[in-house]
């Protein structure tokens, strides 16, 4: 039997097996908006130093910049929880990232405060929500014994923005200025979206399979009291986390002996960490208990927080170990976190109940920031004071994280997802084998997925 193009495949062909060749063009294109996406969320906080100079801002008005991403980006996704199912997939994931395209274009032409604050909203509205429809677009397109794997290969785009994007956002932004990473950024998104456009099938499967009552639903997945448990837990851990991660590059370069120039350099080296470290998490979590973990986990990070908001002038070498620290414990504690939250929900709502953490999420770490921006104190030049305060703040929510995970009801049964080791390794294994995927969409050569099966 011929194999069908990508574009065209009908709707019937949609909802069976895809050939192998359109698997990995199809999951090529999702790690690579991915990629973009994320870059684009993360690139703005290290060139905190530059706009602020640049802008001549504060760290009030910076606080905001960032925030209004994530705010933009909570407040979309609630408002669009009941409308993405409607329609058809493709449609969607090719409108919003038509939308981030233009948001990050305008970032890059922005001159002011004002317009920049503009462009980040026009960004985090569209940009925050691919990220949930990619997902969808996996269970759509993989099956259960095949989607562990394609998973893993999108949630790796965060780990390769962080090693590859980020600090090479950093040394275009250190040599042309920070609006020329966006203009970068526009710029590779522009053939991605023909990409999408091209490879991406018709999937309209789910679109017969309606809940009666939209707002019902949403009302449910709303109230329920174990959900409500699991919002507050993910939302506490995010809001700390953003009252300090923002500003960390400018407290680095005005208080920490750390030049802009030596930035990438951190952030590759927590990077890196973090890829090595993330595996071993996984697996103690399994053979310990995720809150078992997480209560270990948790005070460690928050330690973390505490070195780092109080780090004096020591140069790029304690620089890089205290975030390399934050990073690993960061995502250690998230790890588990997300392992207990996936296992308080059912089935049948775990899609709505995912996009409404989502959302919870970003609007978390918005409110974070914001707050952050509000209580340190300096600009382009000048000291950074109050970040201590940052820091106890930080601290003291994580600690809370501990109570609110030991309140949160876990399900068991079938409805339980794979374990958190099975998802770290698949996104370890689908980094190193990023190149490989890409390579074979121009070879006939045997999938790569295949030989990385597991149960779904």
């Amino acid at each position: 039997m011929e194999e069908p193009k990508p574009g065209g495949l009908s709707q019937d062909a949609a909802r069976g097996d895809f050939p192998p060749r359109v698997e990995r063009l199809i999951l090529a294109t999702l790690v690579a908006v991915q990629f973009t996406s994320i870059v684009d969320f993360m690139i703005l906080m290290p060139l905190g130093p530059q706009v602020l100079k640049a802008l001549d801002i504060g760290t009030n008005h910076f606080g905001w910049l960032v925030s209004s991403y994530t705010f933009a980006a909570g407040i979309a996704g609630l408002l669009a929880a009941t409308l993405l199912d409607r329609y058809d997939r493709k449609t969607v994931f090719v409108v919003l990232y038509i939308g981030f395209i233009i948001g990050t274009l305008c970032c890059g032409f922005a001159s002011s405060f004002a317009l920049l604050l503009a462009a980040r909203i026009v960004t985090g509205a569209f940009g925050g929500i691919l990220g949930g429809q990619a997902m969808a677009i996996v269970g759509d397109v993989f099956p259960p014994n095949r989607r562990g794997y394609a998973t893993g290969a999108v949630m790796s785009g965060f780990a390769i923005a962080s090693v590859i994007g980020v600090p090479a956002g950093i040394v275009i932004g250190n040599l042309y200025g920070w609006q020329a990473p966006f203009f970068v950024l526009a710029v590779l998104s522009l053939p991605l979206l023909g990409l999408a456009m091209w490879a991406m099938p018709s999937l309209k499967g789910h679109c017969h399979d309606q809940h009666a009552s939209l707002l019902g639903h949403l009302r449910e997945t709303l109230t329920l009291p174990n959900h409500i448990r699991a919002y507050a837990l993910i939302s506490v851990l995010t809001f700390g986390a953003f009252t300090v991660i923002p500003f960390i590059s400018t407290y680095y370069v005005a208080n920490a002996g750390v030049t802009e120039a030596q930035l990438p350099f951190i952030f590759i080296a927590g990077g890196l960490i973090t890829l090595v470290g993330a595996p071993y998490l996984g697996k103690m979590a399994d053979r310990y208990g995720k809150l078992s973990l997480f209560r270990l986990i948790v005070p460690i990070s928050a330690l973390m927080v505490l070195i780092i908001t109080n780090l004096p002038s020591l140069g790029i070498i304690w620089a890089a170990a205290a975030t390399s620290g934050l990073m690993l414990t960061n995502t250690g504690r998230m790890v588990a976190a997300m392992a207990m939250v996936t296992n308080s929900v059912e089935a049948r709502q775990r899609g709505a109940f995912m996009s409404v953490n989502s959302s919870m999420q970003h609007l978390a770490g918005g409110f974070g920031t914001a707050l952050g921006g509000m209580i340190v104190q300096g600009g382009a030049g000048q000291p950074f004071l109050h970040f201590e305060k940052v820091g106890y703040l930080a601290a003291g929510t994580s600690i809370l994280g501990i109570w609110l995970a030991g309140r949160l009801r876990l399900l068991d049964g079938p409805q339980v997802p794979a374990t958190i080791s099975q998802s770290i390794a698949a996104a370890a294994e689908a980094q190193a084998d990023a190149g490989e995927v890409f390579a074979s969409l121009e070879a006939n050569e045997p999938n790569p997925l295949d030989r990385n099966e597991r149960a779904g």
